[in-house]
């Protein structure tokens, strides 16, 4: 599997949708609610574009086989699995480091 660099995957992310960047920015400035409403419109895209997003993912989580990555297909809660279960971490940490990563996306 070939690893595409962070530059591209950022101008894929730039291409897909300026103006949902947008919305999603400032839906992360206001409540909480906004928060689940941009992760939400993240994961929308993650889901949409997953092919371009796999290198990505197995870079961040390098323990995730290929055959999690065709189960996982943009799926946050069946990501957040996968790496709870090949990293032996508890569910709120892999939660944790998902929205960590969301958060680095999303930017």
């Amino acid at each position: 599997m070939r690893i595409m660099p962070i530059a591209f995957l950022t101008a894929i992310l730039a291409a897909i949708s300026p103006v949902a960047l947008a919305q999603s920015s400032l839906a992360q400035s206001s409540s909480s609610s906004a928060s689940t409403t941009s992760q939400a419109s993240t994961w929308d895209k993650v889901e949409g574009n997953w092919t371009q997003f796999k290198g990505q993912v197995k870079e961040q989580w390098g323990k995730l086989t290929d055959d999690d990555l065709l189960q996982i297909q943009g799926q946050r809660q069946q990501l957040v699995g996968k790496i709870q279960k090949r990293y032996g971490v508890s569910m709120e940490e892999a939660d944790k480091q998902v929205q960590q990563w969301e958060d680095k996306v999303a930017h």
